[in-house]
């Protein structure tokens, strides 16, 4: 007996038990209703998916080619598409998630307009795009079973209805984890648990947070960065943490990120009770001038003892304090063991190029002090893929021994070189990126933070350049609609995929015979 059969036998009775008055009611309707909605609140999506990404954490320490993958997604209609198209090419979901990107939400869905990735969206719009993209992959569920449900109606072979309702019984969700991006938390501990509430209740098994200051917050690809002291960071872990076991997902993932490799500034002294604590610890890492005495301070000097020495650190017109020139990757180590060892799950590291070498050095002074730990990291559309990649296989050949007298090292993206030796190694090397660096440099997940942003912008100026060009209808005809038919695309059928094909079965529920449809001889997408 299936559940989905336990349920036809479950409601048949709830309708027995009710009498006469029910007998318009279908039982194997309402199972049929109840198995396309299977989650019901955010929060049982919430801890299914946690669920789901820690068997995946406990997988890739098992096996490190085991590792996850994500794309991220601004809008429900997009995460939904990328979901289906994974269905249908891989035939699961198994090792794929969303990632929320806060830089898009900023850049796209902010009531503002568009604005930089510097935390002055709405914070109530990152919780929302949570609901909404669960919204899209919960339709796309119903929408499926839908169809398998017609499918079975339609059917009077035994073999072929048998098939059918296997594949009903072992339904795979579209419903995924999401890695959600909660910034530097938009403000203090307190602001932080609040709008972790929010994002876990909308279904968020996973937040990744910044040590950024909340209200100096850049991308972590832009300049200006600053840090905060490891107290406050922590505090904003916790605050996570507590939201998390509040609402009962126990197991929540919490992705601390650094971006102390590009961060040269601090807006605080960190305070400090003791030599080598904490404290002492983010100090040692100032810029300054060593000391001797009151002469050497100028009026509104700052003056801390670290080290075991008076240091004057070195302070801008802004108020914020500089970092020791080639702090950076010691800076990160520190802030990763201290982020691992206080309740964080995963680590995230900005850097500023993709470089397997680069991460796996700092991931291997990690792994002395906490050997199982792994990153989420950003295969970020900010790099140059392809000049950067090319010019590390230039290096590596020039270490080598080998001639590159062909090649012009800061011309390397020149399309000149694309059919070239050196083009084809580089692009094999991005090819296996991902695994060699899951691998190598402890990357349990790789995410792109804007790939569809990307795409979005490269179809839409080709649809424009041939729609109002030349080639007039013959534009979208041949490079779009014909291609959604011929590969399959789900929503060439628009129709069926914004929901009519399910507002017909309801209405064949609800009112029988008499139900006026929309998907009739006449509707024009039965051309397809």
């Amino acid at each position: 007996m299936t559940a989905y059969q336990d349920d036809i036998r479950h409601f048949d009775n709830v309708c027995k038990k009710a009498g006469s008055a029910w007998n318009a009611i279908s039982p194997e309707y309402a199972a049929r209703m109840k198995l396309q909605n299977r989650f019901k609140t955010g929060l049982d999506i919430a801890q299914y998916t946690a669920d789901i990404m820690r068997a995946d954490m406990a997988a890739y320490d098992a096996d490190s080619s085991q590792y996850t993958q994500s794309l991220g997604c601004w809008h429900g209609f997009i995460g939904q598409q990328k979901l289906i198209a994974i269905k249908k090419h891989f035939g699961t979901t198994k090792k794929k998630y969303l990632y929320l990107s806060g830089w898009m939400i900023a850049a796209l869905r902010s009531e503002f307009g568009p604005l930089p990735d510097q935390s002055m969206h709405e914070k109530t719009s990152v919780p929302a795009l949570i609901e909404e993209l669960y919204t899209f992959l919960r339709q796309a569920d119903a929408r499926e079973l839908g169809g398998l449900f017609r499918q079975l109606d339609e059917t009077t072979d035994a073999a072929k209805k048998a098939d059918i309702q296997a594949r009903i019984d072992n339904f795979e969700t579209h419903v995924v984890p999401i890695i959600a991006d909660i910034d530097a938390g938009f403000g203090n501990a307190e602001a932080t648990y609040l709008l972790a509430k929010k994002m876990i209740e909308a279904g968020a098994c996973a937040i990744q947070i910044e040590n950024q200051v909340s209200d100096e917050k850049q991308c972590g690809h832009q300049d200006g960065k600053v840090t905060v002291p490891h107290a406050d960071f922590l505090a904003k872990i916790n605050a996570v943490r507590y939201a998390f076991l509040e609402l009962g997902i126990d197991n929540g993932i919490i992705v601390a990120r650094t971006d102390s490799l590009g961060a040269g500034l601090t807006k605080q002294i960190a305070v400090t009770n003791e030599p080598g604590d904490l404290g002492d610890l983010y100090n040692s890492f100032l810029d300054g001038d060593v000391i001797n005495g009151a002469d050497d301070i100028a009026n509104g000097d700052v003056v801390v003892k670290a080290n075991g020495k008076l240091l004057k650190p070195k302070r801008l017109a802004s108020g914020l304090f500089q970092f020791k020139q080639g702090s950076g990757v010691d800076r990160v180590v520190l802030d990763c063991i201290t982020s691992l060892q206080n309740g964080a799950d995963l680590l995230w590291i900005e850097t500023e190029k993709p470089h397997v070498g680069q991460i796996a050095e700092m991931v291997n002074r990690i792994r002395e002090v906490v050997p199982d730990a792994k990153l989420v990291y950003n295969n970020s559309p900010s790099f140059n893929w392809t000049l950067n990649f090319r010019q590390q296989v230039f290096d590596a050949w020039q270490a080598a021994g080998k001639n590159v007298s062909a090649y012009d090292r800061a011309k390397l993206m020149s399309a000149d070189y694309d059919s070239t030796e050196l083009a084809q190694e580089a692009d094999e090397r991005i090819r296996t990126f991902q695994a060699d660096a899951a691998r190598d440099a402890g990357i349990f997940h790789h995410l792109i933070t804007l790939p569809t942003y990307h795409t979005a912008a490269l179809s839409t100026d080709n649809l424009a350049k041939e729609y109002f060009g030349e080639a007039g209808m013959l534009g979208y005809v041949a490079g779009v609609q014909r291609k959604e038919i011929r590969e399959g695309i789900a929503c060439v059928k628009h129709q069926n995929m914004s929901g009519s094909d399910i507002g017909d079965d309801h209405k064949e529920y609800f009112s029988g015979e008499a139900a006026l449809k929309a998907g009739g001889k006449h509707n024009t997408m039965n051309q397809f």
